[in-house]
């Protein structure tokens, strides 16, 4: 019998392979001079200049510059299409008046006349074409059309929400909006907590078939209008899931764990559900972000967090926590073990990994 394996499984199994190669090359290693003292302290200034450095300002740019330009862009006028309802309105001879439904295939049945073919006209176009059927039985009809529910106009929403499906869109409806009808982010039940399931920097938003810049935590939780588009028929959403965005907490601690990243999720956090910190421990915890690459291994004042004389830090998916014995003790060794860590941890688990197509 052939067993199924998913694709994180086999990224997982692999991660053990590669680190029980990797991490014992990092205990038999030269020993060198280091000193944890010379690392950056991560403060608001640091994180703040950290952050911007990720930030491409000509992207942001020509993101904005093409999220303004479709929100000038005029509204396409309303066409007809089967499921709309549309009241018809024969001025001066009400009895001819009717509230009807268009069929699958563009029709509205009216009074007199039978069916009439609507679909793909306009207002106004629809208007005219019964108004010219009408006067071969009375003379100058004055046909006015009033769509009351408009069940052609809808947009889609997909992915990590709790009720995905394709909703009408109404007056004014925005990106905000629909989110809201889907029954907001999904969530998972993750080792005793609930988190929220939705990485918005991987969602998607699409306009005729083509992908729009679109912010969507700047969307959905700050209502920046530019980026909480107004909805026209067709736009598709896709939330994505967040499935292995973790952080980890080693060294000395009560408990080495690794958890599922919250947006919310401060260091004094992740120290709590590791039991606290361990009898002896240096006064700053090591951060490496993004796979320890060169400037992104940072140190936190943890006696000025306890103290409340330094903000909580909050972390970023992917943070390799580490504390420390004192600030000289082990570092060669951990810097050593410990990059290459992170950088496994990173590579293996993004979900666009060349690791997935070793795996067919």
């Amino acid at each position: 019998m052939k067993m199924h394996v998913s694709h994180l499984d086999r990224v997982r199994m692999l991660l053990a392979v590669l680190a029980a190669a990797l991490l014992p090359a990092g205990c038999y290693s030269d020993r060198w001079t280091g000193n944890y003292d010379d690392i950056q302290e991560l403060g608001i200034e640091a994180i703040k200049a950290e952050r911007a450095a990720r930030a491409n300002p000509d992207a942001q740019k020509q993101q904005e510059a093409i999220l303004k330009k479709i929100a000038a862009e005029p509204l396409p006028p309303y066409t007809i299409n089967g499921g709309d309802k549309i009241e018809v309105m024969v001025y001066s001879h009400p009895d001819l008046s009717v509230k009807t439904v268009v069929t699958p295939d563009g029709y509205l049945g009216l009074v007199l006349v039978g069916q009439v073919k609507v679909k793909g006209l306009t207002l106004a176009e629809a208007s005219a074409k019964i108004e010219k059927v009408l006067s071969r039985y009375i003379r100058n009809p004055r046909v006015g059309l009033s769509p009351y529910e408009i069940g052609s106009e809808t947009a889609t929403i997909t992915g990590a929400v709790h009720k995905a499906g394709i909703y009408p869109i109404t007056d004014g409806m925005r990106l905000a909006d629909l989110f809201a009808k889907a029954g907001g982010g999904a969530s998972r039940y993750y080792d005793g907590q609930t988190v929220s399931a939705v990485d918005y920097d991987s969602s998607l938003f699409l306009r005729d078939q083509k992908p729009v810049p679109v912010d969507f935590r700047r969307a959905i939780e700050k209502g920046d209008p530019l980026h909480n588009l107004k909805l026209r028929s067709g736009d598709y959403v896709f939330v994505a899931g967040r499935d292995d965005s973790m952080v980890y907490l080693m060294g000395n601690v009560k408990k080495t764990i690794k958890r599922v990243w919250d947006e919310r999720m401060g260091l004094l956090e992740l120290l709590a559900a590791g039991e606290g910190l361990a009898e002896n421990h240096w006064s700053h915890a090591i951060i490496i972000r993004n796979g320890g690459g060169k400037g992104n291994v940072f140190k936190v004042n943890l006696d000025g967090i306890f103290r409340g004389t330094v903000p909580d830090i909050r972390l970023d998916p992917g943070d390799v926590v580490y504390i420390p014995h004192d600030n000289i003790s082990e570092y060669n060794v951990a810097i050593k073990k410990l990059f290459p860590t992170a950088q496994l941890i990173n590579l293996l688990l993004s979900p666009f990994s060349w690791v997935y197509s070793l795996f067919p």
